[in-house]
């Protein structure tokens, strides 16, 4: 008898150890409102770009090509740029390095040096001190021409 009791102990001990917990799935008003904290701690930036994509058209390659983006601060605080970041090593970036104070002007300079023809789309991502404010991203694009092909046009 105690052996049986043992055993029902056992099993039932067993049972609960590997019984399933029910997950509550997340309904949509709860992913709403997860949606909408994340996009309120991620506001846009409040510094006003003149622009935020440069065409350069058809440019050669080997020769490098610069873009100066400006902004103005209108916010009621100093900004200050803390991380300026291309996409890649083709492209360099020079930009203000100074705090900016309400009212003032920023440059950001992008420089890219096409090494293949085609076309090009780069970014560059810049972020401030700005309190939650996502990062903006600077965009250049264009075509590089393609020397070989120009030569033998000409040649023909």
């Amino acid at each position: 008898m105690k052996a049986l009791k043992l055993s029902l102990v056992a099993v039932f001990v067993s049972a609960l150890s590997f019984a399933q917990s029910v997950e509550k799935k997340p309904t949509l008003d709860t992913k709403k409102a997860a949606i909408e904290t994340a996009q309120a701690q991620t506001k846009q930036s409040d510094l006003k770009w003149a622009d935020d994509t440069h065409d350069f058209g058809e440019i050669e390659k080997g020769k490098p090509v610069s873009y100066e983006f400006t902004f103005t601060n209108t916010t009621k605080q100093t900004v200050l740029l803390t991380n300026v970041k291309p996409s890649c090593g083709c492209t360099a970036t020079n930009y203000t390095k100074t705090p900016v104070k309400p009212g003032e002007k920023g440059t950001v300079m992008a420089t890219y040096n096409a090494a293949a023809p085609g076309n090009f789309h780069k970014t560059v991502t810049v972020t401030t001190n700005e309190e939650g404010a996502a990062p903006k991203v600077l965009i250049i694009k264009g075509k590089v021409k393609n020397q070989e092909e120009e030569k033998s046009i000409l040649l023909k």
